[in-house]
This record gives structure tokens, sequence and C-alpha cells, in this order.
């Protein structure tokens, strides 16, 4: 038996406990839940995969891992006909670019949507709110927010290659509460911010 399934187990013997009120079993119950959507991955050995179901309403390649070490796959841009995105000192250089893909994830997940390092070196052309972030209860169509660093134009192509999309685990509402206090606990950082540690 794995790491994971002795959790599982553990927290399945943990409810017929009478040490925990109903809240704390409430919570258990929870994660039993997310362990149960993702049950077809083994974080153990790797084997199995969890399934990210998804609609793709564009005549563009299905998104797919290109070897076996890619930690993303590539959005491609679905467009009728080129889109000019003008140069930064145009004020008008930024473009969300529709991609007609839609993703349905589990709960526990987000698909961030990061830039593609060649368009960023070579051409200027990055991600505006990196990463962006789309939740798993949403069902619309992913569009990316590119923006033109540099002074001359970029045109996008249907098909190019714009971003690449990253599955992440996150921390939602169902396993988190934020509650306001009076106060927080120091650390040695304190209240340090940018640059507060130095450049060496």
């Amino acid at each position: 038996m794995g790491e994971i399934e002795k959790e599982i187990e553990s927290l399945k013997s943990l409810l017929n406990s009478d040490l925990l009120d109903e809240k704390s079993k409430e919570d258990i119950k929870t994660t039993l839940t997310m362990f149960d959507s993702v049950k077809e991955y083994d974080l153990n050995s790797g084997t199995n995969k969890i399934s990210i179901n998804y609609i793709n309403k564009s005549p563009n390649k299905n998104p797919e891992y290109a070897t076996s070490g890619s930690a993303g796959f590539d959005f491609r841009a679905h467009l009728q006909s080129p889109i000019e995105i003008p140069g930064c000192n145009s004020g008008d250089n930024i473009r969300i670019i529709p991609t007609g893909l839609y993703f349905e994830l589990p709960e526990g997940l987000e698909l961030q949507v990061r830039p593609r390092s060649g368009l960023a070196a070579k051409h200027g052309i990055t991600v505006l709110n990196s990463p962006g972030t789309v939740d798993s209860d949403y069902r619309g169509e992913v569009g990316v927010i590119l923006i033109n660093h540099k002074q001359e134009s970029f045109t996008i192509n249907p098909g190019d290659r714009i971003a690449q999309g990253v599955i992440a685990s996150c921390v939602t509402t169902n396993y988190a509460n934020l509650v306001e206090v009076k106060e927080i606990g120091e650390t040695e950082r304190g209240e340090g911010k940018f640059g507060s540690t130095g450049v060496n």
C-alpha cells in the first residue's frame, strides 16, 4: 500500500472517532471526495493519469504534451484571419486571442495560462496576466491576453501557438477558510518588502 492509500485509510478511520466534532468530520469527507476525484492518478508510481476533459471548437490540433517531461501544452490561436498587435508605443498593444478550447477541471486543480518563451524572447510577446488562471468551475472558452512589449507590431496568424497551459493543484474554499484576525505571527523577515534579502 502506497503512502497516499495509507493516508486515505487513516482519514476514513478518523470518521468513526468520537474525538472529532461534526465540522472536522465534514472536512475529512470533503478531502476524501477530492482524493476520489483524482483516484485514477497514482501519486506514488505516476503510472496513471488524471483525466482532463475538454472540447475543441477550433480547427486546430488538439492540445497535447510534446514530450514526457513537458510541464505544459500549447494553446493555439482560433482566428478566422490574422490579428495584428500594435507596438508598445501605440497605446493599443493588448489583444485577447480566442483558443476554441473549453475545459472541465476536477475540483482542486487549476489551468494556468503561461507565456511561450520563444515569443517572449524573440518578439516581446507575452501573457499580460501571467499566469492567467482558469478555475475548475469555469466552463467558457479560454482566451489568452497577449501584450506586445516591442515597438514594432506583431501578427498572430490562425493556428499559431500563442501560450502554454499548465495543470496545477490549488487550494479552494472547500479546503481553506480565510479568517480575519487582529494580529498575525511574527517572523525573522517581518515586513521586509521587495528586495529586502538583497541580490547576492
